[in-house]
C-alpha cells in the first residue's frame, strides 16, 4: 500500500425527481473515497427499496436497477473497508425493519469502542449479519425505547465513540449526523425544492445542487416535508476534523469543513517552497493528489511546473502480471516518467505523504533511470508516525517508516538528494486553521478519543 485510504463516501437526497439516479451520480463523484462496494436505498414515502453491489459505481449499476429504486428520496454509499472484511454482507447502506418502521443507514468513519459495544450487544442477544462496526449503531437504535426515530438515534449515538458521519433514511425523512468531534466531513446543499447531503461538495456539482455549508461537529440535520431542521443534542467537545482531507482524501474541486481543498492544497506547496527552497529545473508532482501542491511550490519558487510523471487512470483492483518477472512492476503499471523532460534535470518531486516508503522509492528510481540528475523530494504532509483509528486504513506503527526512521535515514532509503517534510505549523497555516480544530494524531500521537489497540487503552500523547 502506497497511500493511506479513507473508508467511504456517503450521499443522500430528499424530494427530487429520479432520486436514485441522482444518488448514483453523487456516488460516482465520490468514487475516490471507496471502490470495494456500493449501494443505493430509495424511498417512495411509504416503502424502501435497495440495490447493493460489489465493485465500482459505474460497473455495479445498470439502467434496469433504477426501475427497482423508485421514489423521491434516496441514500447511497461507496465503501473502502477499514473494519470488517471485504464481503457482500458488509455493503452499505444497511437497510432494516424496526418496530418503528424501515430504516437505512450509511456510515463514514470508525467507532473506536465498536468491539466493546458489539460484545455487550451479542451477550444480551443481538445477532449481527455483518462484520462492519456500522451495524452496532443499528442495534443500539433498535434497542432504544424512544418513540421518535430521531430521539432514538441521539440516544444511540451518545453510547458510541469515535468517528462517524451518517446519513440515515426512514420512508419519509432524511437524517444527517456528524460526530461531536467532526472527524469526517459532511455537507448539505439545495436542489429544487429538496436537499442533498454528501461527504464532499463535488457530489453536488454533478447534480446541479447548490452548496449551503458543512454540518458542524455534533450537528444533526433532519429533512422532511416541513423542510430542513438542525439540532445539536450532544455535549460540546473540542473539534478534531481530519486534516488529511486537505492533504489527500478529498477531490481538489470540493469544499470540506467549509474550505476549498484546492486552495489549501496549493498553499501546502507554497509553505514547502518557503521552508525547503532548492535550486532546480523542474517541479514535478506525483499525480494526481500532489498536482495542486506542486503548482503551489512552483508558484512560490519560480521553478517551472511540469507533468513529467504520467499516471495510468485505468487500473482495476487486480491485474495480470506477466510470468516473466518485471522489476518494480506494481509502480510501473501505474506511473511512467516522461524521459525527455527529466533527462539531465534537477527535479523537485512533490508528493502528498510517505507511508512505508516502498513505492515512493520505486518512483524515485524510475526518475533516476529516466535521467534525472538530482531529485529533491518534498512531502506536503508532516512525518506520519502513528496509525489512525477514526476511519482511515493505516499500517501499524511498526510499518510506518516515519515511526522507525529519522528523516536522514528516510532520505538515504529513498536515495534522494534532499528530503523535506511539511511542518505541523506550515500545515495549519496552509489550511488557515489551528491545532484545536483538527485531528493531528497520525503526526503527533495525540488521540482526541480513547481507542484500544491489542487490548490497551490509548489516549493523548503516545
Amino acid at each position: 500500500m502506497r497511500k493511506i485510504n479513507e473508508e467511504c463516501g456517503v450521499f443522500g437526497i430528499y424530494n427530487a425527481d429520479e432520486a436514485a439516479k441522482l444518488t448514483y451520480l453523487g456516488l460516482y463523484a465520490l468514487q475516490h473515497r471507496g471502490q470495494e462496494s456500493t449501494g443505493i436505498v430509495s424511498s417512495d414515502g411509504h416503502k424502501m427499496y435497495s440495490v447493493l453491489k460489489m465493485g465500482l459505481v459505474a460497473d455495479a449499476f445498470q439502467s434496469e436497477h433504477f426501475e427497482l429504486l423508485p421514489g423521491r428520496n434516496a441514500i447511497g454509499h461507496c465503501r473502502y473497508s477499514t473494519t470488517g472484511e471485504t464481503s457482500s454482507r458488509n455493503i452499505q447502506p444497511i437497510c432494516v425493519t424496526l418496530s418503528r418502521g424501515d430504516l437505512a443507514i450509511a456510515h463514514n468513519g470508525n467507532l473506536s469502542n465498536a468491539a466493546a459495544l458489539r460484545e455487550k450487544l451479542e451477550k444480551s442477544g443481538s445477532i449481527f449479519s455483518s462484520t462492519s462496526d456500522s451495524e452496532v449503531i443499528i442495534h443500539l437504535i433498535a434497542r432504544s425505547r424512544k418513540k421518535d426515530i430521531v430521539e432514538a438515534v441521539v440516544e444511540s449515538l451518545r453510547q458510541v465513540e469515535g468517528a462517524y458521519s451518517l446519513v440515515l433514511m426512514t420512508p419519509d425523512r432524511l437524517i444527517a449526523v456528524r460526530d461531536p468531534h467532526g472527524f469526517r466531513p459532511l455537507s448539505v446543499a439545495e436542489i429544487g425544492n429538496g436537499y442533498a447531503v454528501a461527504s464532499e461538495s463535488c457530489a453536488f456539482d454533478i447534480i446541479n445542487a447548490g452548496y449551503i455549508r458543512s454540518l458542524e461537529p455534533g450537528e444533526i440535520i433532519i429533512i422532511d416535508s416541513k423542510g430542513m431542521h438542525s439540532m445539536k443534542p450532544f455535549e460540546k467537545v473540542s473539534p478534531a476534523q481530519c486534516i488529511f482531507e486537505f492533504i489527500y482524501f478529498s477531490r481538489p474541486d470540493s469544499f470540506v469543513f467549509n474550505k476549498s481543498v484546492e486552495k489549501a492544497r496549493r498553499q501546502l506547496g507554497v509553505e514547502l517552497a518557503k521552508e525547503y527552497p532548492v535550486r532546480a529545473d523542474l517541479v514535478v508532482p506525483v499525480p494526481d493528489s500532489s498536482n495542486c501542491a506542486a503548482a503551489g511550490y512552483a508558484q512560490q519558487s519560480g521553478i517551472p511546473f511540469e507533468m513529467a510523471i504520467i499516471r495510468n487512470h485505468y487500473i482495476g483492483r487486480t491485474f495480470i502480471e506477466p510470468s516473466q518477472s518485471i522489476r518494480d512492476f506494481g509502480a510501473k503499471i501505474k506511473y511512467n516518467p516522461v524521459k525527455d523532460m527529466l533527462n539531465g534535470k534537477k527535479v523537485v518531486l512533490v508528493d502528498d505523504s510517505i507511508v512505508r516508503g516502498t513505492t515512493t522509492r520505486k518512483i524515485i528510481k524510475m526518475l533516476r533511470n529516466a535521467g534525472a540528475r538530482e531529485i529533491h523530494c518534498r512531502i506536503t504532509a508532516p512525518v506520519i508516525t502513528c496509525p489512525c483509528y477514526y476511519g482511515i486504513d493505516t499500517p501499524t506503527r511498526q510499518e510506518l517508516i516515519g515511526a522507525t526512521h529519522t528523516i536522514e535515514q528516510i532520505r538515504q532509503h529513498l536515495e534522494v538528494d534532499s528530503l523535506g517534510y511539511q511542518t505541523i505549523p506550515g500545515l495549519l497555516r496552509a489550511v488557515e486553521g489551528s491545532a484545536c480544530e483538527y485531528c493531528l494524531a497520525c503526526f503527533n500521537g495525540e488521540y482526541p478519543v480513547e481507542v484500544r489497540e491489542n487490548g490497551k487503552m490509548k489516549m493523548g500523547k503516545q
